[in-house]
């Protein structure tokens, strides 16, 4: 494939590397700034982008792509308010769009486990749960994207909540999120169940960025196969083992 990177951070040169080591070509990098490449033949001639950069700046980069007729992968977080609109254009306009909150094959996996737990703990209401993220000081968004996803998940099969809030004190119908940004954490999620005599807790940890970014090496490879609004859901259902 030929590929565009917009955002050429940490995580834009992880995905570079990885990208090359599977024999694709990066054609293109774009910062902030540098939104003429976006007009260039290069852009054009790409197979797909893939976007990591900065909230208020993923809605319009993801909309110069849709533009162009260029598939796009994006990772970015704390925009979904937004999402609704480009969401739109896939079903309409027949552009491609593969958005996920985690890129990681573990982190979706752990979306799944925390969606069955949910299931399970919510026959027993004498515990309660409580979903801690803690990531780099970098971060901008709190709670994650990545943390967002799992609450909803939780909420979702826990029919005694109804929402998610970032705060220790939470109403009975809501599920608090503690958010912590310290050092250089590449990402961990943590949900723990507490009653009066003890906890349960599961937890997933990134040791580097690695896993997000071959994550989103797969995403683009699966984008220029496929179209519309894609996730993960849609890559680890039609990803066989030996590919991943």
């Amino acid at each position: 494939m030929k590929i565009v990177l917009i955002g050429y951070g940490k995580i834009g040169h992880v995905i570079e590397r990885i990208a090359v080591a599977r024999g694709h070509d990066v054609v293109l990098t774009i910062d902030a700034g540098q939104e003429d490449r976006f007009d260039s033949d290069l852009f054009r001639s790409a197979d797909v982008a893939i976007e990591f950069t900065r909230p208020e700046a993923a809605f319009a980069n993801c909309s110069r792509c849709m533009d162009r007729s260029v598939p796009v992968v994006c990772g970015t977080t704390g925009w979904g308010e937004h999402l609704p609109v480009l969401e739109e254009r896939c079903r309409h306009e027949s552009k491609t769009l593969f958005w996920a909150s985690n890129f990681s094959i573990g982190v979706n996996l752990f979306f799944a486990l925390n969606r069955a737990f949910a299931r399970l703990m919510s026959t027993q209401p004498q515990y309660r749960p409580h979903l801690t993220e803690t990531h780099h000081v970098h971060k901008l968004d709190a709670p994650s994207g990545t943390a967002i996803t799992l609450a909803e998940g939780l909420i979702a099969n826990t029919p005694a909540l109804d929402a998610w809030r970032l705060t220790e004190k939470p109403a009975t119908n809501e599920l608090p999120i503690t958010a912590v940004r310290e050092g250089e954490v590449p990402g961990t999620h943590t949900i723990s169940y507490t009653s009066p005599v003890d906890r349960l807790t599961i937890r997933h940890e990134a040791f580097g960025r690695e896993g997000f970014a071959h994550g989103a090496v797969l995403a683009a490879e699966y984008a220029v196969e496929h179209s519309g609004f894609l996730t993960m859901n849609d890559l680890i259902s039609n990803t066989t083992d030996n590919t991943i």
